[in-house]
C-alpha cells in the first residue's frame, strides 16, 4: 500500500521543505561580520596592589546534568551515568523508577512500562535513541550499562515529536569514545532462594578517523511468584457464586542483547555514525493452581490446571546518521534506520477434575513479525544572533503480520478468527522550531509539528479496514530570569500534543479467555477509534544552588484531553462463538487531567555545615484527572495514582573507600472508575531499595544491593457492577526481595 497524501498535504511538505532550505539560505543572505573592534589599550601597572584572591569553580560530581538543565529552553531532565550506575541495577526499569515522576505498572520488586505523571498506555512516548520503541519491546531488555544517559521531557517539543501527552523519556545508548577500555560486570541475584547470573561488557576502541562502542549483556533470570484469587457472582434469579483459586509459577527468562556505535569522523564538523542494536528474550514458564468453589463444589469447572509455555522475542534495528557543516555554519542530519522484530508463544493448558481425570485441553500459538523503515532530515543554524532554527521532515513505514491459534481439544475455537492478520502504518511529518534569547531576563522556544498516519488493516474474516488522521501541534516554550546571574527561573509551556493509535488497538482479532465473564473477558481491538487530543499548560519554578550542586522545582501541570480512549467491557455476538464479554477500546469523551510536581535535589553540607557527604534526592508528585462522561467518585484516567513520593540519600565515607545508598518510593493504593458499571482496583506499591560500593581502586569495586526490601503483597482487581449482575475477582499476588552482588572491573 502506498501513502498517497492530498494535494494540501504535498503543499505542506513542499513549505517545510522550503523551510528547511530557508533556514539555510537565511545563514547565507546574512551580511558580512561586524568589522573588528580594536582591542582596549592594557591598563596601567598596579602599585601596591594588595594580593588577589582567585578563586576557581567547577561542576560537584553529577553537576554537568543540572547545569544542561538549568541551560535549556525546555524544560528537561538529565540523568546521566553517575546516577544510572549509582545502585548497580540489573535493568533500566530499576533506574526509571527511582527517577522523579516516573513510576512502573509492573508488581513491586519488578519491571513494567514507565510512565510520567502517572499516565502510560501511550501517553508516554518512550524513544530510543530518538526513535519510538517497536511494540512488544520490553524497557527491561535494556541494561543499565547499555546506557549513556536518560532524558526526560514533561512536554512535547516539535523535534522530538507530539505524541507524547504526559512527555517524553528519551534513552541514548552509550556512544563512542576516544579513550580504550573493558569494563567487565559480573553478577549473581538472589531472589526467594533462586541464583540468577549475569554479565556486562562494554568495550571501546578507536583507529584513525574511526571511533567504537559495543556493549554486550546476558543475563538469566530465575523468579518464582504466588498469587490468590477470589471471584465472587451475584445474578438475578441464581445463587451467589464464590470461587478461590491459589496458583503457584516458576520462570526462566535468558536475555541477549548487543548494541554498539560506529563513528567514522569525515572531517571538521561531519561524521558517519552507524548503530547496530540486537536484543533477544528467550522465555520458559510453568504454572499450577488448585481451584475450589465452596459455595456449589459440584458445578467447579475445574480443580487443578497445569499451563507450560514459552515466548521468544527478537529485535534488531540498524540506524545511520550522517552529520554535514555547510560553509555557511547550517548542520544537515539525514537519519535512516530499518528494523525487524518477530514474537513467538506457544501455551498448553490441562484442566482436571477433583479425581485427576483430564477434563479439556487448551493450546494457544501466537506469532507475529514487524517490518518498518524511517528516513528523516533535519537542518539546524543560526538564523540571527539570537534565533537557531531547526526544520525537519521524517518518514516511517511498518508491515505487521499476526497469526493466531485457539484450540479446545485439537478444535479451534473461534473458526471465523483462526485466519492471520495484515496491517500496515506509514506516518510523515514536518515540523519547524525556533530557539530565541530574545534578553539576558527571557529566552523562548517555538515550534509548529505536523503529522498524518494512515493505518490499513486486512482482518481475519477478509475484510478491510484503514484509518486516518492528522494533527497540527503548535508548541511554544518560554523560561524567565528575575535575575540573569541569579539561580532563580520560571519556566512555562503551552503545547497541543495526541496520542497515536496503535495497530494492536485497531485489529478487530479476538483473543479469547479461559472463563469468559465480565472480569475475565475476551480481549479485542477497534477499527473505529480516532486519536485523542491534548491541550497542556506547564509552569514550573527552579532554584539552582551554587556550583550547580543541585535544585528545587516546583510545578503546575494541566491536560485537557478530549476523545479519551478507553477499555470497556460489553456483551458481544461473535461469529462462530455465539454470545461472549468483550474488552475494546472505544472513545468515551473528554477528560481533565492536572497535577502538582515537587523536586529536589542537594548534598546535606547546604543544610548543615560540617555534615557528611550525603546527597539528598527527594520528589513528591500529587494528580487529580476526571473523565467528564463516566460518573463519580474515582471517574479519573485509567490507572493514574492520586499521588507519588520518593526519597533517596548516598553517604560517600571519608574513613574508606565506601558509598551507602538508599531510596524509598511510595504509591498508594487507588480506585479508577471506567464505566458506569465497572471499576479498577489498584493496591499500594512500595519499594524500599539500598546498596553499597566498596571500592578496591580505580579499576575494581564490589557491589552489593537489594531491591524491593519491604516485599510488600500486591493486590490487583476488577468490579462489573450492573442491575441484573455484579461481578469482583481480586488477586493478591507475593514479592520477593532481590538480593544483587556484583563484581565491576576496568581493564
Amino acid at each position: 500500500m502506498s501513502f498517497r497524501p492530498s494535494f494540501h498535504r504535498l503543499g505542506l511538505l513542499a513549505a517545510a521543505a522550503a523551510m528547511a532550505c530557508g533556514l539555510a539560505g537565511a545563514a547565507r543572505a546574512q551580511t558580512a561580520p561586524n568589522a573588528a573592534v580594536p582591542p582596549a589599550p592594557p591598563p596601567p601597572p598596579a602599585t601596591d596592589a594588595a594580593p588577589q584572591r582567585v578563586e576557581i569553580t567547577g561542576d560537584r560530581a553529577g553537576g554537568s546534568d543540572v547545569r544542561e538543565r538549568r541551560e535549556s529552553t525546555v524544560a528537561r531532565t538529565v540523568v546521566g551515568r553517575e546516577d544510572i550506575e549509582r545502585f548497580g541495577d540489573a535493568t533500566l526499569g530499576e533506574v526509571l523508577r527511582r527517577l522523579p515522576g516516573v513510576t512502573l505498572d509492573g508488581a513491586p520488586g519488578r519491571g513494567g512500562n514507565p510512565r510520567l505523571r502517572g499516565l502510560g498506555g501511550g501517553y508516554t512516548q518512550i524513544l530510543l535513541d530518538g526513535e519510538r520503541v517497536p511494540p512488544g519491546f520490553e524497557i527491561d531488555s535494556l541494561a543499565p550499562e547499555q546506557i549513556e544517559r536518560i532524558e526526560i521531557l514533561r512536554a512535547p517539543t516539535a523535534e522530538t515529536g507530539a505524541r507524547a501527552i504526559a512527555g517524553t523519556i528519551n534513552i541514548v545508548t552509550r556512544d563512542s569514545v576516544r579513550r580504550r577500555l573493558n569494563d567487565l560486570r559480573l553478577s549473581a541475584n538472589l531472589e526467594h532462594g533462586r541464583w540468577s547470573p549475569g554479565l556486562n561488557w562494554t568495550r571501546n576502541g578507536s583507529a584513525d578517523a574511526l571511533s567504537w562502542t559495543f556493549t554486550l549483556s546476558a543475563t538469566q533470570t530465575r523468579g518464582s511468584a504466588h498469587s490468590d484469587t477470589t471471584l465472587e457472582r451475584e445474578a438475578v434469579g441464581e445463587p451467589v457464586l464464590r470461587r478461590e483459586e491459589g496458583a503457584d509459577a516458576r520462570n526462566e527468562r535468558l536475555r541477549l542483547g548487543l548494541n554498539g556505535r560506529l563513528q567514522w569522523r569525515l572531517g571538521e564538523g561531519e561524521a558517519f555514525t552507524l548503530t547496530p542494536v540486537m536484543f533477544w528474550t528467550d522465555n520458559d514458564s510453568r504454572r499450577s493452581a488448585v481451584l475450589a468453589q465452596p459455595s456449589d463444589p459440584a458445578s467447579a469447572p475445574w480443580a487443578g490446571a497445569a499451563t507450560e509455555g514459552g515466548s521468544r522475542f527478537g529485535l534488531g534495528r540498524l540506524s545511520a546518521l550522517r552529520t554535514q557543516r555547510l560553509a555557511d555554519g547550517t548542520r544537515l542530519e539525514w537519519r535512516a534506520s530499518v528494523g525487524h522484530w518477530e514474537s513467538r508463544s506457544d501455551s498448553r493448558r490441562t484442566e482436571r477434575d477433583a479425581t485427576g481425570r483430564l477434563l479439556r485441553t487448551y493450546d494457544d500459538r501466537s506469532q507475529g513479525r514487524d517490518d518498518s523503515w524511517s528516513a528523516g532530515v533535519k537542518a539546524s543554524t543560526l538564523l540571527a544572533d539570537a534565533h537557531s532554527g531547526v526544520a525537519g521532515l521524517e518518514l516511517e513505514g511498518i508491515r505487521r503480520e499476526e497469526t493466531r491459534s485457539n484450540l479446545l481439544d485439537g478444535v479451534p475455537r473461534f473458526p471465523a478468527f483462526a485466519d492471520g492478520v495484515q496491517a500496515r502504518s506509514q506516518r510523515i511529518a514536518a515540523y519547524v522550531q525556533d530557539e530565541w534569547e530574545i534578553s539576558p531576563h527571557w529566552a523562548a522556544h517555538a515550534g509548529l509539528r505536523w503529522e498524518a498516519i494512515e493505518t490499513r488493516g486486512d482482518g481475519p474474516d477478509g475484510e478491510q479496514g484503514s484509518n486516518r488522521s492528522s494533527v497540527w501541534s503548535p508548541l511554544l516554550h518560554a523560561v524567565w530570569k528575575p535575575d540573569p546571574k541569579g539561580r532563580d527561573q520560571l519556566r512555562a509551556s503551552l503545547t497541543r500534543s495526541y496520542r497515536a493509535l496503535t495497530l494492536g488497538s485497531l485489529l478487530g482479532r479476538v483473543v479469547p479467555s479461559t472463563l469468559n465473564s465480565p472480569t475475565s473477558p475476551d480481549r479485542s481491538g477497534n477499527p473505529a477509534l480516532r486519536p485523542e487530543l491534548a491541550t497542556g499548560l506547564d509552569l514550573t519554578y527552579e532554584h539552582y544552588l551554587g556550583g550547580n550542586a543541585g535544585l528545587l522545582s516546583a510545578g503546575v501541570f494541566q491536560r485537557e484531553i478530549s476523545g479519551l480512549v478507553r477499555n470497556e467491557t460489553r456483551l458481544e455476538t461473535l461469529p462462530g462463538a455465539g454470545t461472549r464479554w468483550v474488552n475494546r477500546p472505544y472513545n468515551v469523551g473528554d477528560a481533565t487531567v492536572r497535577g502538582l510536581e515537587l523536586e529536589a535535589k542537594f548534598p546535606l553540607r547546604v543544610l548543615l555545615a560540617g555534615a557528611p557527604a550525603v546527597d539528598l534526592r527527594a520528589g513528591a508528585s500529587f494528580f487529580r484527572s476526571r473523565v467528564h462522561d463516566v460518573p463519580g467518585p474515582d471517574n479519573r484516567v485509567e490507572r493514574q495514582p492520586g499521588r507519588t513520593a520518593s526519597l533517596g540519600a548516598d553517604w560517600r565515607l571519608r574513613a574508606v573507600p565506601l558509598t551507602l545508598g538508599a531510596n524509598l518510593a511510595w504509591t498508594p493504593g487507588y480506585v479508577t472508575r471506567l464505566s458506569a458499571t465497572e471499576l479498577d482496583i489498584q493496591g499500594r506499591k512500595p519499594a524500599f531499595d539500598a546498596y553499597g560500593l566498596w571500592t578496591f581502586s580505580p579499576t575494581l569495586a564490589l557491589r552489593v544491593s537489594a531491591t524491593n526490601l519491604s516485599a510488600p503483597d500486591w493486590l490487583r482487581g476488577n468490579v462489573y457492577d450492573s442491575a441484573s449482575l455484579r461481578e469482583a475477582s481480586q488477586t493478591v499476588s507475593r514479592s520477593y526481595v532481590d538480593w544483587l552482588v556484583r563484581l565491576e572491573m576496568k581493564l
